[in-house]
């Protein structure tokens, strides 16, 4: 098992760019089969004036963005929670409840809001690869561009949000 985690662990940090075993050293002494994920809280409230946005692609014709209010990073089991508004040129709007373990480089989605504005919980949310094909690869950027610290979360909201407002720190690809 731990030789697993320490493969994983080191795709990891190499598909964020961080060279070196000392991470991947410091990532065994975790024991994976231990973690538990909290008892996730209804979706924040947000505000799409608030929002900051980040590219997920240059051909995309949706404009991402989160509320810096709706960002949170549980200390208890390293998720980083937010609330992530997907919008055209023509005002509609997909918004999902999402969370990210940096850890494990995984999403999964909570909840959905309608367009009346009502939250509706995903029946049954899964854990998914951020390297996965899929047909968004959101969750992916907004982890480049500063919910992870290569396999681990932002040290804090302020620090996640300081990232998102400046462009020379964004990942590439």
């Amino acid at each position: 098992m731990k030789f697993t985690s320490a493969i994983l662990a080191s795709l990891l940090l190499m598909a964020f760019g961080v060279p070196g075993s000392a991470q991947a050293q410091t990532y065994l002494l975790e024991d994976p089969v231990d973690w538990k994920e909290i008892e996730t809280p209804p979706p924040p409230a947000f505000d799409v004036k608030k929002l900051i946005t980040f590219e997920v692609s240059p051909n995309s014709q949706l404009v991402y963005g989160v509320d810096p209010a709706a960002i949170s990073i549980s200390q208890k089991d390293g998720v980083v929670r937010y609330v992530v508004v997907a919008s055209n040129a023509s005002g509609a709007r997909n918004v999902m409840y999402e969370g990210i373990r940096c850890t494990t480089g995984e999403f999964k989605t909570y909840a959905r809001q309608s367009s009346d504005g009502k939250w509706t919980n995903v029946s049954n949310p899964e854990w998914h690869s951020l390297f996965e094909n899929m047909p968004s690869k959101h969750a992916l950027r907004f982890a480049r561009a500063g919910a992870c610290d290569s396999a681990a979360p932002a040290t804090s909201v302020d620090v996640l949000v300081r990232r998102l407002k400046n462009p020379n720190f964004r990942m590439a690809d």
